[in-house]
């Protein structure tokens, strides 16, 4: 287990963020079956609010997963397995978001 409150921090977010996901999913079914996604982020918070925003927020999680978890390893020399792991995903996690604003399909 984490040691620090960064590394403590760090494993939250990357738990917090398949869970965003999954409500997401949720809101997808049940509130916005029928509704059409926008063009753009924007747009698509307007339309969608409660999923676009859930969806951002998850996406930040994963982010600041990674942020956070090099910050509590690199300065704070936290050791935690759990802490790398989260790290770990963070860093794929925004490796992935990176590749779908540069090759967008």
């Amino acid at each position: 287990m984490p040691k620090t409150t960064l590394g403590k921090w760090s494993i939250v977010l990357i738990v917090a963020m398949p869970l965003l996901f999954f409500l997401a999913r949720i809101f997808m079914n049940i509130f916005y079956e029928s509704v059409s996604s926008g063009d753009t982020i924007l747009e698509d918070i307007s339309k969608r609010p409660a999923l676009a925003l859930t969806m951002l927020v998850g996406m930040a999680s994963g982010v600041s997963a990674l942020i956070v978890g090099l910050i509590a390893i690199i300065k704070n020399k936290e050791r935690s397995f759990l802490v790398y792991v989260s790290t770990v995903i963070g860093a794929l996690f925004t490796l992935f978001l990176m590749g779908e604003i540069a090759f967008p399909h």
